[in-house]
């Protein structure tokens, strides 16, 4: 991956208007993936158990699961599919990915090169289908008796259709669904940082991440300063353009559909009283861009506050304590990412440990690092993904009870054992009964 990153980003570009200089960087986040799991895969490490019966141990081995399906979205179609495919390999199991329909030739293109690299026939492979097909091809790979395990990144809609379909054979299912992710700015904050980290959060990707900030909860006493900076940080680093152009920082939204739903959040807060500070409707260059957009007087029964976005679109709600905060953040049935910034220390022990949220940014705007687990909780999913927890994803455990009698053999008896009418075999399990073993508790 790395000796083709040039051409993998490009191809990402082409798919999906992402900004080449950041499918230059998803590219590398992919390709340490591999990495990581490679040397993950020689740390699967078994156990052995101690029982209460002085003549027996357990032995508890980690072995693959057997076939793994791959669901993956379009917005990381690199990176979703190497923090999967790459956990899976290290574990020994083989896989089966579906792109997603926009995004399929960064699947093959992986495909390819796992051929050049070695990877057995029959290993890594790829069903891409059209938007009309998905739905079938979805459900076939989820009910096949072959496959023993699920993993997909999408919607929480689609997730429980999944789902559903994995119950009726009991398949191992990992999920990694939909999000709101509260953008908190407390009174204490510097408004700088916060600012930054609301950039790096919010416009990555032109706001189509999974973990990207979707409502941006201001404290009264920051409110203000905060949404200033916030305009004045999107009026100079924002760039709308082509993803292949260099300096854009904004490409095009995935599809038509996707510039509507932003559009219509849009337009039900100014109905419902939202201020538009810079931005708020479709931009000049085409049909499937859309100006990156800044309300501020939001209310939490607009649309942009309860129902996730994917899209340059910045809500800010105004709020007056720590626990309203906490309060409306937790609100969501969802919760995949969280972000919040304080220079408070003892806020920011409470409030890490009080949001309903899989993973939480504490003063930074991006969160995500091979090295970490990748989840979320309630209907943001089940499983970790990444990490040194993501291999076990792949992996079942199966436990060897083992009796000293099936380690012991007969032997023929010496002439004092047989004058004392003992075997060899009898001396030694008189000497395993008395020894006293170490133990911990």
């Amino acid at each position: 991956m790395i000796q083709n990153k040039d051409d993998l980003a490009r191809i990402i570009t082409a798919e999906s208007g992402k900004p080449l200089k950041e499918a230059h960087g998803e590219i590398l986040y992919s390709a340490f993936f591999l990495e990581w799991f490679s040397e993950e895969a020689r740390r699967v490490y078994g156990d052995i158990i101690y029982t209460p019966a002085k003549d027996r141990r357990a032995l508890v081995l980690k072995q693959p699961i057997g076939v793994a399906a791959v669901i993956t979205p379009w917005n990381f179609p690199s990176a979703m599919i190497t923090r999967k495919v790459g956990a899976a390999l290290a574990a020994g199991c083989t896989v089966v990915v579906k792109p997603a329909e926009d995004t399929p030739f960064s699947a093959l293109a992986l495909a390819e090169l796992a051929s050049q690299a070695g990877i057995p026939s029959g290993v890594y492979n790829v069903i891409p289908c059209s938007r009309k097909n998905a739905k079938e091809v979805g459900e076939a790979i989820c009910t096949d008796p072959l496959v023993s395990k699920i993993s997909f990144t999408g919607s929480t809609t689609t997730g429980k259709i999944l789902l559903h379909h994995a119950a009726n054979s009991v398949k191992r299912v990992s999920m990694e669904l939909g999000g709101l992710a509260p953008f908190i700015v407390f009174d204490s904050a510097n408004v700088d940082q916060a600012v930054a980290g609301a950039m790096a959060s919010k416009f990555r990707n032109t706001g189509q991440t999974c973990v990207c900030s979707n409502q941006f909860l201001v404290q009264r006493g920051i409110h203000d300063a905060f949404v200033k900076a916030f305009a004045e940080a999107m009026k100079k680093n924002l760039r709308v353009g082509n993803g292949f152009e260099e300096g854009t920082t904004q490409g095009p939204l995935i599809n038509e559909k996707a510039v509507e739903k932003v559009e219509k959040q849009v337009n039900d807060a100014v109905s419902k009283g939202a201020t538009v500070v810079t931005g708020g409707k479709r931009h000049q260059l085409g049909k499937n861009f859309f100006e990156p957009t800044l309300l501020c007087n939001v209310t939490q029964d607009m649309l942009c506050t309860h129902e996730e976005t994917f899209g340059p679109l910045a809500p800010v709600i105004k709020f007056n304590t720590e626990e309203e905060a906490i309060a409306i953040a937790n609100a969501a049935d969802v919760g995949l990412a969280g972000y919040f910034y304080s220079q408070d220390p003892a806020q920011i022990w409470r409030v890490a440990e009080q949001l309903e949220v899989g993973m939480v940014g504490v003063n930074e705007g991006l969160i995500s690092s091979v090295e970490c687990p990748f989840g979320g909780v309630k209907q943001s999913g089940l499983g970790r993904e990444g990490s040194k927890y993501g291999i076990d994803e792949y992996l079942e455990l199966k436990i060897q009870m083992l009796g000293w009698a099936q380690w012991l053999t007969p032997v023929i008896p010496t002439p004092w054992e047989a004058k004392a009418g003992r075997s060899r075999r009898q001396e030694i399990e008189t000497i395993l009964a008395n020894t006293v073993k170490p133990r911990l508790y």
